[in-house]
C-alpha cells in the first residue's frame, strides 16, 4: 500500500459549490476526499483520479432509521471508503459494539473501512502499556480484517493543533499492527510542516486528514510530500 492520504472534511465547506471547487483543487491520485453526505454525488462527478469516501455508515440495510445512510447507499454512489468510530463520534455516544456492527456491514459490502482508535490525553499520560491496553480494548470486537485499515488518532490531538510525537505514533502503529496486520495511519493535527515526521515511518501507512484538507493548497503540499514515500 502507497501512503495514501484521507480528506475528511467533516462539517466543511457550507455549499455545493464550494464541495466541487475543493474536489477538483485536490483531485490528485493516493488522495481519498471524504466530503459531507450531501456533497457525495457532487464530488463523485469531478474526480478523475481520487477515490472516494464518506464520514460514517449504518449498519442496517434498509428500514425506518431516521437520519442513517445504508452501506448499499454509499456503494451506488461509488464510495469506496468509510470511516467508522472517529472520535468526534465516539464522544456523541457510539459504543465498541455499535462501531464493529457498522465496520462489518461495510466490509460486507466490499467497501474499505477506516476504524479510528485512540485514547483521550489522562489516558495517554499514564505511559505505553495503559494506551496500548486502551487502545487495544476499541478493536476487539473485529473478526474480518478484509477490506480494513486502522487510523491511530489519539484523542487529544483531534483539532487541537497538537500532535502525538511521530516516534510515539510508529510505536503504536507497530502495536496494533502486533494484533491485527492491517495499514495504520496516523490521523490528529497533521499539516503540511509535519507531514514528512509521520509519512517517513515505515509502519504508518497514510494519514487521516481534518482541518488542513479544507485548504487545497495546503492539501496539494501534502500530497507532493506524501510522493516522496
Amino acid at each position: 500500500m502507497k501512503k495514501i492520504l484521507f480528506a475528511n472534511w467533516k462539517m466543511n465547506p457550507m455549499t455545493e459549490n464550494e464541495a466541487v471547487k475543493l474536489a477538483r483543487a485536490s483531485d490528485v491520485k493516493d488522495a481519498v476526499l471524504i466530503p459531507p453526505f450531501p456533497f457525495l454525488k457532487a464530488v463523485k462527478n469531478v474526480l478523475k483520479n481520487a477515490s472516494l469516501g464518506a464520514q460514517d455508515v449504518f449498519y442496517e440495510e434498509e428500514g425506518a432509521y431516521t437520519g442513517e445512510v445504508s452501506p448499499q447507499m454509499l456503494k451506488k454512489l461509488e464510495v469506496k471508503y468509510v470511516v467508522v468510530g472517529h472520535s468526534e463520534r465516539r464522544r456523541l455516544g457510539e459504543s465498541d459494539e455499535m462501531i464493529a456492527k457498522k465496520m462489518k456491514a461495510g466490509t460486507d459490502v466490499g467497501l474499505k473501512v477506516i476504524l479510528c482508535v485512540g485514547e483521550p490525553l489522562s489516558v495517554y499520560k499514564k505511559g505505553k502499556k495503559v494506551t496500548e491496553e486502551f487502545i487495544k480494548k476499541q478493536f476487539r470486537f473485529i473478526k474480518d480484517k478484509k477490506n480494513l485499515i486502522i487510523a491511530y488518532e489519539p484523542i487529544w490531538a483531534v483539532g487541537t493543533g497538537k500532535n502525538a510525537d511521530p516516534e510515539d505514533a510508529a510505536r503504536v502503529a507497530r502495536f496494533i499492527k502486533s494484533i491485527v496486520s492491517v495499514p495504520v495511519l496516523y490521523g490528529g493535527s497533521t499539516n503540511s510542516k509535519n507531514a514528512e515526521d509521520f509519512l517517513k515511518k515505515k509502519e504508518i501507512a497514510g494519514l487521516l486528514i481534518g482541518g488542513a484538507s479544507i485548504d487545497a493548497k495546503e492539501f496539494q503540499k501534502m500530497i507532493k510530500i506524501a510522493k516522496r514515500f
